[in-house]
């Protein structure tokens, strides 16, 4: 018999928990275009670029008029760039499912020790933490230019731990409607394009409505109807439990019956979310 120098392996198995750790570094690094080549490199970093001008412009205009505070709180930033955020989601997250999709590589994945919950939970980790460094690199920014401005400790130590935390809800959400529409499609262009629609279509349709209806003096309504998309339902939870500035019309805040209904609705979306994910790539297979 010809010996064509094949070796058994008898080496350590990592497993599965390697494989999952290996799967989400390299997702979190691709959002970046980190590993990739230089092109990819370029719109993350110019978006991100964009994402923290306006920081240091307000940490600018702080130190020059000498201000007790910020112009715009912590909790305010991620929804004020949330164009932006949208931009950056709808550009990575095709780029982290899609291709996957487009080339059959899913198949491949799980031929190693991995399994489909392992392959969802890398991704929706990935796309979440890349989002949250995203949104957080200006809030680092605005925190230590206010304290270099000598602006109260407290207060500003109190705001940017509340705008952490709404970063982090927004980074789940917007991560898990991000995956979601990306993997109904392996066409990485229709995945850029669903994004964006499903992201900024129900907001400002949800914010038009809720506008008419604050000068239709049916104040009653405009939190409710916050509801209806998800940025507006970030919006209304972090006003009541973040002690946020609403962002609705008017300023309405959702009241005590409402905020209820938003934790359900915001725990049902993520789950809803994960749920179909795993339908999707069972169907991957």
């Amino acid at each position: 018999m010809h010996n064509i120098g094949y070796r058994h392996y008898d080496g350590p198995r990592l497993g599965r928990s390697y494989a999952r750790r290996s799967l989400l570094i390299q997702s979190l690094r691709g959002a970046y275009g980190l590993g990739r080549s230089a092109k990819s490199k370029v719109l993350p970093f110019i978006l991100l670029a964009v994402m923290v001008l306006p920081a240091g412009i307000l940490v600018a205009v702080a130190v020059a008029t000498g201000a007790d505070e910020l112009e715009m709180d912590y909790t305010q930033y991620w929804l004020a760039l949330q164009p932006v955020i949208g931009l950056y989601l709808a550009a990575q997250a095709p780029q982290s499912v899609s291709l996957d999709l487009r080339f059959r590589t899913v198949p491949l994945y799980f031929s190693r020790p991995i399994e489909r919950v392992d392959y969802v939970a890398a991704k929706y980790a990935a796309m979440a933490a890349a989002l949250f460094l995203f949104t957080t690199a200006p809030l680092v920014i605005m925190y230590a230019g206010a304290l270099l401005a000598k602006l109260d400790f407290a207060d500003q130590t109190t705001g940017f731990l509340q705008g952490l935390a709404a970063n982090a809800l927004m980074s789940v959400v917007y991560a898990g409607v991000g995956l979601l529409v990306a993997a109904l499609t392996p066409r990485r262009g229709f995945g850029v394009a669903a994004i964006i629609a499903v992201l900024t279509i129900p907001y400002f349709a949800v914010t038009t409505v809720q506008a008419i209806a604050e000068v239709q003096e049916a104040q009653g309504a405009v939190p409710w109807l916050g509801l209806a998309s998800p940025t507006s339902l970030l919006d209304g939870f972090q006003s009541v439990f973040l002690g946020a500035v609403s962002g609705f019309p008017g300023g309405h805040e959702p009241s005590a019956a409402a905020a209820a209904v938003y934790v359900l609705v915001l725990v049902a979306l993520v789950a809803g979310c994960w749920a179909a994910l795993m339908r999707r790539y069972r169907k991957a297979l």
